[in-house]
């Protein structure tokens, strides 16, 4: 019997795999194959890659691993043997292990099932920064009527229709942040890998890694969606935030590690930025002490601009159909 081993019992409920979801695994995968269901919680924040001693037991032997990234323990426990690997997780640094280069196994992610729900929050960030909410909450949490703030021009407020956006990476998230962006009225552009090729329904220009500070200067929103790779670390930089115009806004649902979060505080503090809508950070969980959590410009939220009660109808599809192709060959 050929082995393949589902472990996506994730520790989140809304993440974790319901039964009907490994049932049509079992059918995709057919006679001849052992499925392994592991039932041990497993870790799905971040790029998972972190197995429980059930799964690495259930591995030995397997061919196939379907889990939240892929621990170097999971592969020792398959070596020889392993020959695909599909993360549900979107980001992939946690499992690009040497030991995963040596094994030569395939290894698949999910980057475009949370494309949806994560350019939905970008959409409610977008609204959120330009049409002053910051301001509000702030004003809420001190019990103060603080109209003037609105009405004395101080606050810069303009309609979407009049927003300028900057999409860092155009994948799967970017194009559908793009979508809703232009079908807004707002004006989009963005930055890619490789500023050739055929060009993103709603963007109307689009350049490469070194065209970073050109985007910046026509952006009143920066919204970065790119993976974390060697390239992108530290991407959205000092000089980058410089090349915002005054009274511009940061999104990030990427990963903390592109946007250099020291630089981005000095700017909302100089006034030269107008806020920011962060759901990653450099150091997750966001330490109790960091100033991002009481600076007035900021709203946080704790990396869930994916969570969707659609995300195991979509996920599942997805697997299913990497399950055919992967028999066909």
């Amino acid at each position: 019997m050929r082995r393949a081993v589902v472990d996506l019992a994730s520790s989140r409920p809304v993440w974790r795999v319901p039964p009907s979801a490994v049932q049509e695994m079992r059918r995709a995968f057919g006679g001849g194959w052992e499925v392994v269901n592991v039932e041990a919680l497993a870790a799905s924040d971040g790029d998972g890659a972190r197995a429980s001693s059930e799964a690495v037991k259930a591995a030995a032997g397997a061919e196939v691993y379907l889990g939240w990234g892929i621990s170097r323990e999971v592969i020792q426990a398959a070596r020889g043997t392993l020959r695909w690997a599909h993360t549900a997780a979107g980001g992939v640094a946690a499992s690009l292990t040497p030991e995963l280069v040596e094994s030569g196994a395939a290894l698949t992610n999910s980057r475009a099932v949370h494309a949806e729900p994560m350019a939905d929050w970008a959409v409610a960030a977008i609204a959120f920064s330009v049409r002053g909410f910051h301001r509000a909450v702030d004003a809420q949490r001190r019990r103060s009527w603080d109209k003037d703030a609105f009405t004395d021009g101080s606050l810069r407020l303009i309609e979407l229709s009049d927003t300028r956006v900057g999409i860092v990476g155009l994948g799967g998230i970017g194009r559908a942040i793009a979508r809703r962006c232009r079908a807004l009225g707002m004006q989009v552009h963005g930055v890619r890998r490789r500023a050739s090729g055929r060009r993103p329904a709603g963007v109307s220009w689009v350049g490469g890694p070194g065209d970073l500070n050109r985007l910046a200067r026509r952006s009143d929103v920066l919204i970065i969606t790119a993976p974390h790779t060697v390239d992108t670390d530290g991407l959205v930089d000092a000089e980058v935030l410089a090349a915002l115009p005054a009274g511009a806004f940061v999104l990030n649902l990427s990963r903390g590690a592109l946007l250099d979060e020291n630089a981005l505080l000095l700017h909302l503090d100089s006034g030269h930025l107008g806020g920011c809508v962060l759901d990653v950070f450099a150091t997750e969980p966001l330490p109790v002490d960091h100033p991002l959590w009481d600076h007035p410009q900021v709203l946080v939220t704790p990396h869930v601009s994916a969570v969707s009660a659609r995300f195991w109808e979509r996920e599942s599809a997805l697997i299913v159909d990497n399950i055919q192709r992967y028999l066909a060959g």
